[in-house]
């Protein structure tokens, strides 16, 4: 019986703690968090931040990975030093891509995960295959197929900055998003 009333007493206080925070956008409209997310509707703004779509967009339509004012032609993620955690900032992102390809069955999607130059070739090659799995996860999550999703791990061999400083470094932890076709 005790077991009973600690499960409940738990269900009871997770119920509470949903949030949903409310957001107005540049026209003025007010959207929920809780609404965004359950109907998967996002638009970039010119910071390259999440906001809600507007009323009347498709968001999962298919060529919206390709139409640059939607949120789903942002296909890279960067990581942290040493890390293969989601940052916050990427996981509405990662949301909408999952839910885009769970619409479009036949869409798939690389997830080519890279690391800065530092450390050995093999802690590189298993750090960034850590990072792509992590984003192919929380993709699944949101309703993507695992036939769907392809990971390889380059390591540190394909950098996009060929400095030798923190800057270049940060754009080189990263996991890019390339769509084809089925």
């Amino acid at each position: 019986m005790r077991n009973y009333i600690l499960l409940m007493l738990a269900v009871f206080l997770l119920a509470g703690c949903q949030s949903d925070a409310t957001k107005e956008d540049a026209a003025g409209a007010t959207t929920t968090t809780t609404d965004a997310v359950e109907t998967g509707k996002l638009a970039a703004d010119g910071k390259g931040q999440a906001t809600a779509f507007t009323a009347g967009e498709e968001p999962y339509r298919k060529d919206a990975i390709n139409d640059a004012t939607s949120p789903l032609s942002q296909q890279v993620i960067y990581f942290d030093f040493n890390a293969s955690t989601i940052k916050e900032e990427y996981r509405d992102l990662i949301t909408w891509h999952g839910r885009y390809l769970a619409s479009n069955a036949d869409m798939k999607l690389r997830l080519e995960g890279h690391t800065d130059e530092r450390g050995s070739r093999e802690y590189n090659v298993a750090l960034a295959d850590s990072r792509a799995q992590a984003v192919s996860r929380m993709l699944m999550f949101q309703g993507a197929a695992k036939k769907q999703i392809e990971v390889i791990s380059y390591g540190e061999e394909k950098p996009v900055a060929l400095e030798h400083n923190e800057e270049a470094w940060s754009k080189n932890r990263r996991v890019q998003l390339v769509y084809e076709a089925i």
